[in-house]
């Protein structure tokens, strides 16, 4: 149904109702209006990599691990898969009456903002820390869900509108203070991708203030998202923001005035307890009926799109459509492209024919919850690392085993010396000719601050470091003298400095899914060539970073970094040698129709190895005399590419006309003065990715 249509009949349906009813249905939980045949409906549903706290589903790689592909062909992949998963169960238990809370068809997913510190909890839900990467990885999830039927499939969300990224502790009452060139060269572009370019049903505002006012009653919701960017869609506000106005943000003084204020500036929808009072605000004559009106026509018109009251293509799907063969080996292929190899001096993959005994230690060698992230589902298989080991080794390989420390404790249990298992991975260690250390953290050390999903509160990180047990294991590691592979299971980056050092290997696995085990095996012996990217930069210190409360990008993000990094973003090794023999421009009339229309490269890649390769093209750009370009240089087009052993192929690569717009001081859009320089490789143009892959960018000026 278009919207136009849902549109109408979602104004004669509201024309029906009281002004009492019509406010009752602005609440996530809204009441059935029996006598009009609407039915109760819970907005909040989840499903940030599958869906989430409804029971079975698959489970894909957390967001951040997803990022790490940069596969935008996978990420639809992905979202089908999901609102496919999300139809069959919404089916499901509407036919056994069940209307609760993540049982309904309009997600809150993706997350979009930016990854801007790695001390960030919630920065694992994100796609990393570029706004170009975001931005694509986002309109082909959005485009998954939604479908492209009669009906849309599911309603997607883009969250959090518009500057939120830490920290946690402060959210309800935090002003994130931004310059306007920022606002828009970093913090919203992916937010216009998701509404001009995927048609997303739904934009969330954040708890925070932004520039002082609150995200979910601030002037950008008509300004920026409806009438500059044409938002047709529902805005809601996220759960009990609305609530911090009068109680943290102090803006307000009274509940029925928070509530106005949302309405008044355009929040359809709260997710919270405040839009209570939205009759006590009309009452006071705070907001009027026609504002009130107007959002419930919003957000009916979502449920009209859904199909919510009319038989749709999507009526079939079932239980038998949840968690399927087909759907569990996508989560396997995302997360064999998710999983970042670091460094490799030779080790990986590890022969079979002369290794015997590999030990595999640490707290997330055989931890579930390493695997998920959070906003997860539930599996009906978990695949741990050790599990994936064993497998991939086969049964020629003895596989030791020890825990060697609990994720964040010093003391295992309350009868226990402190680090009492260590000794055990000591003698592990000792009788292995590998060693395989599994560490990191896992959602109750970092995640967002009181969320109901997460017993643990955890929030942010104080800094990169390992828990305290890790690093006493990880000095074991290093002091037993055996070749040391490291497999880091975390939503963010960790200190690797040490290990960086010590270890003759690191892999980068994320939170990698139910099957994410399988995949880690799978790199380690070989079966999967590696193949992902790091979306965010590991520093080499957490000194080095601003502030954690300042929202300059300056010094942040691999684009204004003044100094080296670790690990690079956009860095990844495979297994083999990959080269690009040439580049040439295919599409180009002149400066004024690259501007307009971009320009297609063709790139030819020659795999001197013996092994297949999967690789990700990466166009970086800078122009070269403009004050208004970035410190350094920034993404401009992407794309997977697999070539056989041997094998010499042509791709063509499109960059968009955006890779040639800046961003002034007054955040207006611009054409780049002079020459722009387009740097063509497998990672960025900057001095450690050449130092780390012994491979040059080449250089197209335009």
């Amino acid at each position: 149904m278009n919207r136009s249509d849902a549109k109408d009949k979602a104004k004669k349906l509201v024309s029906q109702m009281t002004v009492e009813e019509v406010s009752s249905q602005l609440r996530f939980d809204s009441p059935a209006i029996r006598r009009l045949g609407v039915p109760e409906y819970n907005w909040w549903n989840e499903c940030l990599h599958g869906v989430a706290r409804a029971g079975t589903a698959t489970v894909f790689p957390q967001a951040i691990g997803l990022g790490a592909s940069f596969d935008a062909e996978l990420m639809s992949e992905v979202g089908d898969c999901i609102s496919t998963e999300a139809r069959a169960k919404y089916n499901e238990y509407i036919r056994n009456n069940d209307n609760d809370i993540y049982k309904g068809l309009t997600f809150w997913a993706p997350n979009v903002n930016l990854f801007r510190d790695p001390r960030w909890g919630r920065g694992q839900e994100t796609y990393g820390e570029d706004p170009y990467l975001i931005s694509r990885l986002a309109v082909s999830f959005i485009k998954g869900l939604q479908g492209d039927g009669e009906h849309m499939k599911i309603a997607a969300c883009a969250k959090h509108f518009a500057v939120h990224s830490g920290p946690e502790s402060l959210r309800h009452g935090f002003n994130a203070i931004c310059s306007l060139k920022d606002l828009r060269q970093t913090y919203i572009p992916a937010f216009e991708a998701c509404v001009k370019e995927a048609d997303v049903e739904a934009v969330m505002g954040a708890y925070n203030r932004t520039n002082d006012e609150p995200c979910c009653a601030h002037s950008y919701i008509k300004d920026i998202i409806r009438d500059e960017w044409g938002f047709e869609g529902h805005f809601v506000s996220d759960c009990w923001a609305i609530r911090d106005f009068h109680e943290h943000h102090k803006i307000t003084n009274k509940p029925e005035e928070s509530a106005a204020l949302a309405l008044n500036k355009g929040c359809d929808l709260n997710c919270g307890c405040t839009y209570a009072y939205i009759m006590k605000a009309f009452n006071k004559g705070l907001v009027s009926e026609d504002v009130i009106r107007e959002s419930a026509v919003r957000l009916f018109t979502t449920r009209y799109m859904l199909g919510m009251f009319e038989d749709t293509e999507y009526d079939n799907l079932n239980y038998l459509d949840v968690e399927t063969k087909e759907h569990v080996a996508l989560s396997k292929k995302a997360a064999d492209e998710s999983i970042v190899l670091l460094k490799n001096d030779g080790i990986l993959p590890i022969s079979r024919e002369k290794t015997k005994v590999i030990s595999v230690i640490g707290p997330n060698a055989d931890s579930r919850r390493a695997l998920m992230g959070n906003y997860y589902g539930t599996a009906s298989e978990y695949i741990t690392a050790i599990e994936g080991i064993r497998a991939a080794a086969g049964d020629d390989i003895r596989i030791l085993y020890s825990e060697g420390c609990d994720l964040g404790r010093e003391k295992p249990d309350f009868l226990s010396r402190e680090y009492n298992r260590l000794a055990e991975a000591r003698a592990v260690m000792e009788r292995s000719d590998v060693v395989i250390l599994c560490i990191g953290l896992d959602e109750t050390l970092e995640g967002e601050e009181g969320d109901e999903g997460n017993q643990f509160a955890s929030g942010d990180k104080p800094d990169m470091s390992f828990p305290k047990p890790q690093q006493k294991l990880i000095d074991c590691a290093i002091q037993s003298g055996k070749p040391l592979v490291v497999v880091v299971m975390a939503g963010s980056a960790m200190d690797l400095n040490l290990l960086s050092e010590h270890s003759s290997a690191i892999m980068q696995a994320w939170y990698p899914g139910e099957c994410g085990g399988s995949s880690i095996g799978d790199v380690i012996f070989g079966n999967v060539n590696p193949s992902g990217k790091l979306p965010v930069t590991i520093y080499k210190s957490i000194e080095s970073l601003p502030d954690f409360t300042d929202y300059s990008m300056k010094g942040r993000t691999y684009r204004f970094l003044e100094q080296d990094p670790l690990y690079p973003f956009g860095f990844g090794l495979t297994y083999g040698d990959i080269r690009i023999e040439s580049v040439k421009a295919v599409s180009s009339s002149g400066r004024s129709d690259v501007i307009e229309n971009g320009i297609k490269l063709s790139v030819t890649v020659t795999n001197k190895s013996d092994c297949d390769i999967s690789e990700v093209l990466q166009v970086y750009a800078k122009a070269i005399d403009d004050k208004d370009e970035v410190l350094n240089s920034r993404l401009v087009a992407f794309r997977r590419i697999n070539l056989e052993a041997g094998s010499e192929c042509e791709f063509t690569i499109d960059v968009p006309s955006g890779a040639f717009i800046l961003v002034d001081d007054a955040g207006k859009k611009k054409p780049a003065d002079g020459t722009v320089e387009l740097y063509v490789g497998f990672g960025q143009p900057d001095k450690r990715t050449y130092e780390l892959t012994n491979k040059h960018s080449i250089t197209i000026p335009v």
